[in-house]
């Protein structure tokens, strides 16, 4: 059966359906037999791609007095006209997307500032907000549905029996995609891509990466060549952590492992804006990738790149067509130099990390890789506000490390999505210690619960906990006088600070 958030992979594998890769996702089904597609093509769109569809049938779409971003309450209406399950008469009830939801009032996920003003002839309004009339709508004889919030994420509760109604009980599709078939898929894809190449793959230690190695190293044994970059932006002590799990847990799998961290600190020196430091760990990580490869022995004609992209990282790294802009650089979204002429996979691309760590349980992975919280690829570089030294790079791994330690011994890691410190060295706090004043750094904590992370909302952490990680900080990291809790969600703010 279909997993409950299963949406951009599950859909891609049910028969009849196409994801359209546009910011937001955009579901269709194509009837057969028919040759028009606009009565041939069953949709449900979401919040950008709801609004474009309505604008494009003749409706209005105009800027909000208030704007959406967040939670909202949306109201199903009771009296929506339809057929009945045998097509025999039409009756008064709610849409058919909003079956089996046992309440009429709906928390959802709402992003945006503009909304629809005016549906198209032949719409309906079935459901609503306070802000907005619109806030789903449908025309029966043209098989479209429009919502305006976002029921791909996880804070929208309900988002995946909508899409479940949508596919199964609309469309007519059958729910059969499961891990296992997307595991053996995967094996089966790479192995025929393989032919007499090696896979080479850059392994950080996180969720993604390990995974994804797993599933290559149990598709071609040891013609799967990890290696792992120590940028010196890393958690404390994550090299050799990683390198003695990942060997322990995937029997027979070398990890060759590299210390660039010199280079990343000199050429990261002065650079104070994020995408500039994103892009500068993303060219020397090529650099590095080259050196690694080229130390293998291996021609890169012959070797297939590995890399741990998840669905959220193309989504929020593509621009695709309209009003639509990409939020971030992405390290695993793009190309490697032309010269390399390394063809890339990414057996992970259509999943969500609650997904990829199904995948991993599939594969045997034990819970302490499965269930780390996620790393991001250019790591502390994205958390040090700011330049980038080895020393505010040392001060705040072992902040952090103080940080995760702290909620694994209070049992709250593995109810939080992510967690991390940040540091803002542009930022001095003036406090006292002793009988001196100080004049030191500010740590902020962020954690968020999420599922998806597409969306995410900050984690209601216990005062005593905060206190008791804000008091072992401020005493054990020489250079921090102050300790912050971020309480901002997803959107309007990233998980991230950078």
């Amino acid at each position: 059966m279909m997993s409950p958030v299963s949406i951009p992979m599950a859909l891609s594998l049910v028969e009849g359906l196409t994801l359209f890769m546009t910011r937001k996702p955009h579901i269709s089904a194509r009837r057969s037999g028919t040759t028009s597609m606009r009565r041939s093509c069953l949709s449900l769109a979401f919040a950008m791609d709801s609004r474009r569809c309505a604008t494009s049938w003749g409706g209005k779409v105009e800027p909000g007095v208030k704007r959406e971003f967040g939670h909202a309450e949306l109201l199903i209406r009771e009296d929506v006209a339809h057929l009945s399950a045998d097509g025999t008469k039409k009756i008064k009830g709610r849409s058919p997307i909003f079956e089996g939801i046992s309440t009429e009032r709906v928390p959802v996920w709402m992003s945006h500032g503009d909304k629809v003003t005016q549906i198209p002839s032949g719409f309906t309004s079935i459901a609503y907000t306070s802000n907005t009339e619109y806030a789903a709508i449908e025309d029966q004889t043209r098989h479209f549905y429009g919502v305006q919030f976002h029921p791909e994420v996880t804070h929208t509760p309900s988002g995946a029996t909508m899409i479940k109604n949508f596919v199964l009980k609309v469309v007519g599709c059958k729910g059969e995609w499961n891990m296992h078939d997307f595991c053996q898929k995967q094996i089966d894809i790479i192995m025929n891509k393989l032919e007499d190449k090696y896979v080479v793959g850059a392994v950080s230690g996180g969720v993604d990466s390990s995974v994804a190695a797993a599933l290559v190293h149990k598709a071609i044994g040891d013609r799967f060549r990890p290696f792992m970059v120590d940028t010196g932006l890393l958690r404390k002590d994550e090299a050799k952590i990683v390198k003695e799990r990942l060997e322990k847990h995937i029997p027979g799998m070398k990890l060759k492992v590299l210390d660039a961290s010199g280079d990343f600190y000199k050429e990261l020196s002065g650079v104070m804006e994020p995408e500039k430091k994103r892009k500068i760990i993303g060219r020397l990580f090529v650099e590095a990738f080259e050196k690694a490869v080229s130390e293998m022995g291996l021609p890169h004609e012959r070797c297939l790149l590995l890399q741990g992209t998840l669905y959220p990282d193309v989504i929020e790294s593509t621009s695709y067509k309209g009003p639509s802009s990409v939020i971030k650089t992405h390290h695993n979204v793009g190309g490697l130099p032309d010269r390399m002429k390394m063809e890339v996979i990414e057996p992970l691309r259509l999943l969500f990390k609650d997904e990829v760590r199904a995948l991993g349980n599939e594969l045997g992975l034990p819970v302490t890789s499965v269930m780390r919280h996620p790393f991001p690829g250019p790591g502390l570089g994205i958390r040090i506000i700011g330049e980038v030294t080895k020393e505010s790079a040392d001060t705040l791994s072992l902040a952090d490390d103080i940080y995760i330690e702290e909620l694994r011994k209070n049992g709250h890691y593995d109810k939080i999505g992510q967690a991390f410190a940040v540091l803002l060295p542009t930022v001095r706090s003036v406090g006292v210690m002793g009988d001196h004043r100080t004049y030191e750094n500010v740590c902020v904590l962020r954690a968020v619960t999420t599922t998806d992370f597409m969306t995410a909302d900050w984690y209601d952490m216990p005062h005593d906990v905060l206190a008791k990680i804000s008091n072992r900080i401020i005493n054990e990291v020489k250079g921090i006088n102050r300790v912050c809790y971020d309480v901002s969600s997803k959107p309007p703010a990233t998980i991230e600070w950078e």
